[in-house]
């Protein structure tokens, strides 16, 4: 019993780590807009789903499908100005209502939690020294590791929102 389970807990962190190795460093994110999505993301609707990836050291990228085409916008470390982290909260309104539906009172208890949305900003100069912005919401779980690899990398300080965005995204 114990090689079986020795045996299912290798394979777990060996596929765990072959996917983080695969992902080549990137995380699912939205861009949610900014001052170039016309140009650099023609005809997508109001928001475009990707994975921003932080494993070259020289710019923050995030790969995207555009019109069945598999499309980069990045954004040169060196070229950005400033980094803005914040949160927006919410209540579980939808899942409370159906686990309320199912379960009852489980579902009120829902009402009283919050989910959390993660923003960041990232103010830079584009390669006409014009100053542009994007706008990307990230996975609670990825949050940190994406910002101080940001934050490393461009050699800027994150400016945080709010008390409750600074404990977030530095783990305090």
């Amino acid at each position: 019993m114990k090689t079986i389970l020795r045996t299912t807990a290798l394979a777990l962190v060996g596929s765990l780590l072959f996917n983080s190795i695969v992902r080549g460093q990137g995380n699912n994110a939205t861009y949610m807009g900014g001052s170039t999505k016309d140009r650099d993301f023609p005809g997508a609707k109001t928001k475009v789903d990707g994975i921003l990836r932080t494993g070259d050291s020289s710019a923050l990228k995030f790969e995207f499908k555009l019109k069945k085409e598999i499309k980069t916008y990045a954004i040169p470390y060196d070229r950005i100005i400033d980094i803005e982290y914040g949160q927006k909260a919410g209540r579980r309104v939808g899942a409370a209502i159906a686990t309320a539906v199912l379960l009852a009172p489980v579902g009120l208890f829902l009402l009283f939690s919050k989910k959390r949305k993660h923003y960041v900003t990232i103010g830079y100069r584009d390669a006409e020294e014009k100053e542009q912005v994007a706008v990307f919401e990230l996975d609670k779980n990825d949050i940190r590791m994406t910002l101080s690899i940001i934050e490393t990398r461009s050699g800027k300080k994150i400016e945080y929102q709010d008390e409750e965005a600074k404990k977030s995204g530095r783990g305090n």
